[in-house]
């Protein structure tokens, strides 16, 4: 009988709290899987839209960097709104093209990226995270951040739960890539990219 395969996740090492360092563990697992699952994507296949208005996964790449720096900045680091990304990663979120009008179009900035473009993106949004989720305290994790939606009303976010939510959003997000992948190789259709 061969040895079981072990599955754990371990906390990284220079935290102050390790609690935000199994949370940093967990994404940087959900990054690699994804980044893996990615690794061989040319850019037709990261342009490729199911249909007018729909995410390309280039897209989704840009938007899980584009949102894991803002939710760090914005709750993590509590910075007034607007919160900026660009500073980080080069593009905002007018250049990710997320949410698309029903008849919407890949943004043209994204056009012809390649795999590492993208894997990029990512890098750079974790690099940010770790150097912030680092400086975090057990007692940080509880702390309170108000913010005001468009509609008017109010939010009350906690540290660990936007450490969560970043987490859940990579991995729902994960989960469409690998769905786009798969609807490519079946042949469903859709259209390709013109920028």
């Amino acid at each position: 009988m061969s040895n079981p395969i072990r599955y754990s996740i371990e906390p990284g090492t220079g935290f102050r709290s390790r609690e935000a360092a199994f949370f940093v563990a967990q994404l940087d697992d959900q990054s690699r899987r994804l980044i893996e699952d990615t690794r061989a994507l040319a850019p037709a296949a990261l342009e490729w839209q199911p249909a007018p208005g729909q995410n390309t996964i280039g897209m989704l790449l840009a938007h899980i960097a584009h949102w894991e720096v803002f939710w760090t900045r914005m709750v993590i680091e509590d910075r007034p709104m607007p919160v900026e990304v660009r500073d980080v990663l080069g593009i905002d979120s007018g250049d990710i093209g997320t949410p698309l009008p029903a008849d919407g179009r890949p943004p043209a900035g994204l056009a012809e990226k390649d795999i590492g473009y993208f894997h990029d993106l990512l890098a750079r949004a974790r690099a940010h995270t770790l150097e912030v989720a680092r400086t975090l305290a057990e007692a940080d994790l509880e702390r309170e951040v108000s913010r005001e939606r468009p509609d008017g009303t109010a939010n009350s976010i906690t540290v660990r739960w936007a450490l969560y939510h970043m987490l859940e959003h990579l991995a729902a997000h994960y989960g469409q890539v690998n769905l786009l992948k798969h609807l490519q190789r079946a042949g469903a259709g859709g259209t390709q990219a013109t920028g």
